[in-house]
């Protein structure tokens, strides 16, 4: 049946972009389309297929008002959410786990809401498993198995189907505009462009600009396609050194294009070069190929871009990718680690014949995982190695991760399907087995507590159980492998709030997927 659908996204342009395919699903199955976003990125959503109608929120005004009468803020909130009143939602989705987007998520009091939200006491809810897995799996990079657009789509209850990330084209206008500064600054030897985005959300997070400047000098001598620079204001100053090192004929459009002529920038360009960025989602739903560095926290198995085919090459190393509250012990060594020459075979291979693929008997570069983007049979995107890191534990740990989760979020009562062929070291068999029944006893112990509690909800045996749960928690956050389900039981525990006639059930199903998870383990001999 057809619905009027609000989707709450109030984080970051990249983020943003991402909920294409929900918004496209959602309109394949006949709802109307409302989007909530940051107000700055309001005139960028024209770039978003499928929605019907879209409410800025004009957060800045907002503060500003603040700043000298709370009443006139709260007459500026009123107006704008008269408009999304007007609209009328039947359901909400809301993406962003903040509390100021909590509230907009209660405020709204649709009859249906997803995502993140309040419960009538003014507490943090999260309104399905999926979106308890979401917040747990942001705080666990190194074992968060699903692209975030997969989460996204969960998260919004639809299931199955194609899942299109195709953005609207840019407009003739702006095509015009940013065709014009090309021409007028392309050199005359030029076949192409070589788009480059240099910046991040973060320096940490940035392949080096003497890195990029001597793979785009690499490309500018075998194939002659100019260097052609992306970025803000304040990332000109990136370019300007880019330029200083780079003896390739440049041009540099940092800072002088808005986020739409950005997208028509991209279309002038045979191939995006880039740092883990919003310009990199940007890339990946308008079709452009796309190679991107994934350094320090940033990794593609889960904010890798949505789109098959495209290149992801991160440093091989032990820490990587590092915990966001993790402080670095190597001076993000992960930075210096991926070489310009190890990016340039890749690239130069995929400009010669459109295929990353090494040649025959050549051997990958050292230093690096290099990964290319597919989408699996479950519908899903997923990666495969380009050099042997098919094979690593993290690798089968994660797909395995995606087998038992997948399911285990649906709320289906077992965990079917045949695994997934997914062989673990001896070594990382054991520990894992070990780990697995260590939690699995705890389930089971917290199982009998729910049970006896809901039964006789008397002090003493809330504190054991509390004493317990505690233990639990200590227990998977020491885990790397089990970090996951250690913050996702404590997410949807909270969710609870202290209802033990719930309690001693969702306590049973992390009981059965623990058990699960380590007889599949010994019986697959992995």
């Amino acid at each position: 049946m057809a619905t009027r659908t609000l989707v709450i996204n109030l984080t970051r342009f990249g983020d943003l972009l991402q909920t294409q395919p929900v918004i496209s699903g959602l309109k394949a199955r006949g709802d109307t389309v409302g989007l909530v976003c940051l107000q700055n990125f309001a005139p960028a959503a024209g770039l978003l297929r499928d929605v019907d109608a879209v409410f800025g929120l004009p957060g800045s005004t907002l503060l500003s008002c603040l700043d000298t009468d709370w009443r006139d803020g709260l007459k500026v909130f009123a107006d704008w959410s008269g408009h999304i009143r007007d609209f009328a939602p039947q359901r909400v989705i809301n993406y962003t786990s903040t509390l100021p987007s909590r509230l907009l998520a209660r405020h709204i009091d649709a009859p249906e809401v997803a995502g993140y939200t309040l419960d009538r006491f003014g507490f943090a809810l999260n309104a399905s498993p999926w979106a308890a897995f979401l917040l747990a799996a942001c705080k666990r990079r190194a074992n968060s198995p699903f692209n975030l657009v997969d989460l996204f789509w969960s998260l919004a209850g639809l299931r199955g189907g194609p899942r299109p990330y195709v953005l609207n084209r840019p407009s003739r206008e702006d095509k015009l505009t940013v065709g014009g500064m090309l021409a007028a600054e392309k050199s005359p030897e030029a076949q192409g462009f070589l788009a480059v985005q240099l910046g991040a959300s973060a320096e940490f997070r940035r392949w080096p600009v003497e890195y990029f400047a001597r793979l785009a000098d690499d490309v500018w001598k075998r194939h002659r396609l100019s260097p052609m620079l992306l970025g803000s204001k304040a990332e000109m100053h990136l370019a300007e050194r880019f330029q200083e090192l780079c003896p390739a004929p440049t041009v540099s459009l940092a800072g002088r294009t808005n986020l739409t002529e950005l997208a028509a920038a991209l279309r002038f360009s045979r191939m995006l070069v880039t740092n883990d960025t919003g310009t990199m989602h940007l890339g990946a739903g308008l079709g452009i190929p796309v190679c991107a560095i994934f350094l320090a926290t940033a990794q593609p198995w889960d904010t890798g871009p949505y789109t098959e085919g495209a290149l992801c090459i991160e440093a091989d190393m032990d820490c990587h990718p590092c915990g966001f509250d993790a402080p670095c012990t190597t001076n993000h060594a992960c930075r210096r680690r991926v070489r310009p020459e190890a990016v340039g075979r890749y690239v130069s291979r995929y400009l010669d014949t459109g295929d990353w693929a090494l040649a025959s008997g050549d051997t990958p570069p050292s230093g690096v995982r290099v990964w290319q983007s597919f989408v699996n049979s479950a519908g899903e995107m997923d990666l495969f190695s380009h050099s042997g890191h098919d094979a690593d534990d993290r690798t089968a740990w994660i797909r395995l991760q995606r087998h038992f989760y997948r399911q285990f979020l649906d709320e289906q009562a077992a965990v079917p399907g045949a695994l997934p062929p997914v062989q673990l070291t001896d070594a990382a068999r054991a520990e894992a087995h070990e780990e697995l029944h260590r939690v699995e006893q705890q389930f089971f112990v917290l199982m009998q507590q729910a049970e006896a509690i809901s039964k006789a909800p008397v002090a003493p045996l809330k504190k054991r159980f509390m004493a317990n749960y505690e233990r639990l928690s200590a227990l998977s956050a020491e885990s790397h492998r089990l970090g996951v389900m250690g913050d996702l039981w404590r997410e949807q525990a909270h969710d609870l709030d202290g209802d033990f006639s719930r309690m001693s059930g969702l306590v049973g199903r992390y009981y059965g997927l623990a058990k699960a998870w380590r007889e599949s383990i010994s019986v697959n001999g992995m």
